[in-house]
């Protein structure tokens, strides 16, 4: 191999790990919630609402602090796994998208019901995708855990809610890294506008949009970009959602 394909290998191995793909293991630890049939965990701080239509299933996890990063990571995709305990632990590992935040209790101690507490690394997880990992009696258990790539089926969805002059825009079923960092929007009779992340995913304009058609620029935590052209159509509404481009 000459120098510069050894170059661009490099240079790509660095940008997965970088960017949390093909990279190192790190430690937290795992509870459930949500009950036996995962109907707890819908809503959740990311603004994803019904779980399941939204297609993010019973694969899902609730973040500590550490890992929220304030509602950033939204959408991230994680690799975990049950470790060092082989009493509670089973074969295998998991991936799930971050859906949700779990909050601190600081009228508990870190170690004693405090899990989610700053600055501790915690995945709350959905309790049937817990079961694939670790026994149910466990309660909570040591796991390792890596960001990996999300892989979703059909384009990124763009939910249209608000109202005139106000335009909140949840975007759902992002590939790639997942985790939205900048959105931007075009209407046919405008240029692109920076949106301002409102909360979750939820993304707003204050732009008046009504009767043109809507485009999308969205960007994650990679750094990679993917442009979704006249997605909604000049008659949009709001309610409807509407499917763009995939990474």
């Amino acid at each position: 191999m000459d120098f510069l394909g050894i170059f661009l290998v490099a240079s790509l191995s660095m940008l997965r790990t970088i960017h949390g793909y093909a990279g190192g293991w790190s430690s937290a630890h795992a509870t459930f919630y949500g009950g036996g049939d995962a109907s707890g965990t819908m809503g959740g701080a990311c603004g994803y609402g019904n779980l399941y239509s939204q297609g993010y299933g019973k694969s899902t996890a609730a973040l500590s602090t550490a890992l929220f990063n304030n509602g950033v990571t939204c959408g991230a995709c994680f690799e975990i796994k049950c470790v060092n305990d082989n009493r509670w632990c089973l074969p295998g590992s998991i991936i799930v998208t971050a859906t949700n935040f779990c909050p601190p209790n600081h009228a508990l101690p870190n170690n004693a019901g405090g899990w989610c507490n700053p600055p501790l690394q915690h995945f709350d997880l959905s309790q049937p995708i817990f079961q694939h990992i670790a026994h149910y009696k466990a309660g909570i258990v040591p796991v390792q855990y890596r960001r990996v790539a999300c892989r979703k089926s059909g384009g990124i969805r763009f939910t249209m809610n608000g109202h005139t002059y106000f335009n909140l825009v949840l975007i759902t079923n992002v590939g790639g890294a997942g985790d939205v960092v900048s959105v931007s929007i075009k209407g046919s009779r405008t240029g692109w506008q920076p949106m301002s992340r409102n909360w979750g995913q939820n993304w707003q304009s204050n732009s008046y949009l009504n009767g043109q058609a809507l485009s999308f620029k969205v960007t994650t935590s990679d750094g990679r970009s993917v442009i979704s052209i006249n997605v909604a159509p000049p008659n949009w509404s709001f309610g409807r959602t509407y499917n763009g481009r995939q990474f």
